[in-house]
């Protein structure tokens, strides 16, 4: 297939996405989009055009239908007359978003060139509304944006819904924002390899620290205990960091680090739990488990089980979505010799073989955690990213 030019494409599309949003818009759609219009505004508290378009937008390409399909496949494929082949290639490309919080690096007459911040990449990016969309953007000013690309055989993208512009003094802010968007998503990371690697190098670096300094990488210990050792170890990890940095540096990097207490602060939920397991994972990094002494007493002596409100804890870790896989592994690894007796008293099933049936079991109750690829729990910035943070600490103290 020899594809158009990208002018060409970029015009085409507008058609197509009016189309699309045409076809989100109809009778067919109508109650499950203005259910997710209702959750927009019931989170925002109020509904702007911003939003509106924002939504639409999401919808049309990535809200999944009861099926599993999106709005943007089932538009192709009903459409008539059936569109030629690099138009469906185009819109079936456009289910790639990229959300994020650019700077504009560069312009010319057909596009900006934006480098983003959470993912550190750089996009060449195009309006179907012509030259007016991105003609009110400046070099150094920031946008919040989606975009999607052009077509998937080529590196050129596509403004998607609202352009939202901020001035270069925003800079400082919206950094801190881009790291709130990282944190709560470290998916974003993805597209980059190189910040993924980094992440994964990052975070065996903090589970290295963990273990040089206890010994372990999984403590159980009561709520006071367990904030304790997690401030030991991030003064731990604070003072390694500061003394490979020398003078102006270390005072800088010292007065844009959280406290301690910050630091160790534990979820409120844990703070009435009897025990709590601290685990330091190679794949899922830090995570904390409550009342995880209860299950360790279980497996370390299954006469226990004799206990229903043993059981019951167990049940509920199994039953639980937010309890990975992982936590009860580890109590198996603990415990191997016991593992049958206690599932089998759980279960009702005097055949049940942990080694047989295990993962099955955890498979079945606890899909969602094996519908993606791990990523790290530790989340790097780019350095533009970073430069910004150090600004916006110089400036709040």
């Amino acid at each position: 297939m020899v594809l158009p030019k990208i002018d060409m494409l970029v015009a085409r599309s507008g058609d197509l996405k009016s189309e699309l949003v045409a076809f989100a818009q109809s009778p067919y759609f109508a109650r499950r989009l203005d259910a997710r219009l209702d959750e927009a505004a019931d989170r925002l508290g109020f509904l702007d055009e911003a939003t509106v378009i924002e939504t639409i937008d999401h919808f049309a390409l990535q809200y999944r239908l009861a099926n599993g399909s999106t709005v943007v496949e089932r538009f192709v494929a009903q459409r008539r007359p059936p569109l030629p082949e690099d138009e469906r290639a185009m819109l079936l490309g456009w289910r790639d978003v990229v959300e994020g919080i650019f700077e504009v690096q560069s312009l010319d007459p057909n596009a900006a060139t934006l480098h983003n911040l959470l993912d550190d990449l750089v996009y060449r990016v195009h309006s179907n509304m012509g030259r007016r969309a991105l003609g009110k953007l400046r070099k150094g000013m920031f946008v919040a944006a989606r975009i999607v690309p052009v077509h998937p055989d080529t590196d050129a993208w596509l403004v998607s819904g609202n352009l939202a512009t901020y001035r270069p003094s925003d800079g400082k802010k919206l950094a801190q924002a881009a790291v709130q968007t990282l944190t709560a998503n470290p998916q974003l990371l993805r597209r980059n390899p190189e910040m993924l690697r980094k992440g994964w190098e990052m975070q065996a670096e903090a589970r290295a620290d963990f273990i040089e300094l206890f010994g372990t990488d999984l403590l159980i210990l009561d709520p006071g205990e367990t904030q304790d050792r997690l401030r030991e170890y991030h003064r731990h990890r604070q003072d390694k960091a500061l003394a490979e940095l020398k003078g102006k540096a270390a005072a800088e990097a010292r007065s844009g680090v959280p406290s301690l207490d910050e630091l160790s602060a534990l979820p409120e939920e844990l703070l009435d739990a009897d025990t709590i397991a601290v685990i330091c994972d190679e794949t899922e990094g830090i995570c904390y488990y409550a009342d995880f002494g209860r299950l360790d007493a279980l497996f370390a002596d299954p006469s226990l089980v004799r206990d229903r409100t043993y059981l019951a804890q167990l049940r509920e870790y199994l039953n639980d979505g937010s309890v990975s896989p992982m936590a009860i592994r580890r109590l198996i690894q603990r415990h191997p010799e016991n593992a049958d007796a206690v599932f089998r008293a759980l279960l009702r099933k005097p055949a049940f073989s942990w080694e047989r049936d295990g993962e099955e079991l955890l498979r079945r109750r606890k899909k969602s955690h094996y519908d993606h690829e791990p990523l790290p729990s530790v989340t790097p910035v780019g350095a533009r990213l970073a430069q910004l943070l150090r600004a916006q600490r110089r400036h709040g103290r």
